[in-house]
């Protein structure tokens, strides 16, 4: 039996459009959808797409819900692995050889948030918030995932939203520079393919470069070897505690999550 379209892909005038269509839940990065999402991205660089709009279907209350929690382990393995596909997705997001620009209605939580960071641009409707929820569930974030946060926005900012996760809106977030524009719900696909056809229509080989140096130069963040080691023993306290398993058994139980700090 095959899997469900979770995503819709198709490419016209140079400009490749992924949507995601998994709406009974909320766009949620299960395995399965994050697969989909790659293997469409692929055909588009075979297509030799010059730019790329990723979004949700119109009129979205939840762009994206983030990681699926269902996924999750318990069994004391690192839940946001090198492996993880959440990792393979923004991955490829960041080595696409064309822009890849968000166009964001209703919430993007979680992995999502990081997800739609990891785009080049990102344009939203003012109905859009952006959650980093790992503190929710008791999950610790990866490393490579918090430089996208830092890539995005500056050091305190990145605090508040990992430390609270409160949502931030799509005002505010234009305002910090965490997004590049916010448009009117009616406005935001001509706003969006406009922008689109804009990259489109200059020259590939000088953008795709352009967008490989600043990759390689926003990567660009010395660690030691021991303060990698550090931070991953320091992950690893926290996917082995009570809180972690706590914290993913209360949302699969749809209740609010009581941690003890063990």
């Amino acid at each position: 039996m095959n899997a469900p379209e979770l995503v819709a892909c198709h490419c016209a005038d140079d400009v490749g459009t992924v949507t995601l269509q998994h709406d009974e839940r909320r766009n949620a990065l299960s395995a399965e959808l994050v697969r989909q999402l790659v293997a469409a991205l692929a055909g588009l660089r075979e297509r030799q797409a010059r730019a790329v709009v990723l979004r949700a279907r119109p009129g979205a209350k939840v762009f994206s819900a983030g990681h699926d929690v269902t996924e999750l382990p318990l069994d004391g393995r690192d839940p946001l692995g090198w492996d993880d596909p959440l990792r393979h997705l923004v991955r490829e997001i960041e080595n696409f050889p064309a822009p890849v620009i968000a166009m964001v209605e209703g919430g993007v939580w979680g992995g999502a948030c990081e997800t739609v960071l990891a785009c080049d641009l990102i344009v939203a409707a003012p109905s859009a918030t952006f959650a980093v929820t790992p503190a929710r569930l008791g999950v610790p974030y990866n490393v490579s995932g918090m430089l996208t946060f830092l890539n995005a926005a500056g050091l305190r900012i990145v605090k508040e939203m990992v430390f609270t996760a409160r949502p931030v809106s799509a005002e505010r977030a234009e305002r910090l520079g965490l997004i590049n524009h916010v448009v009117p719900a009616e406005a935001l696909e001509d706003f969006s393919f406009e922008l689109a056809r804009t990259i489109a229509a200059n020259a590939p080989l000088s953008v795709a470069v352009m967008k490989e140096q600043l990759r390689i130069l926003a990567g660009a963040h010395p660690m030691t070897p021991q303060g990698f080691e550090r931070v991953q023993g320091l992950r690893r306290m926290v996917y082995d505690s009570e809180d972690y398993r706590e914290g993913v058994r209360a949302f699969l139980e749809k209740r609010p999550a009581v941690f003890r700090g063990r």
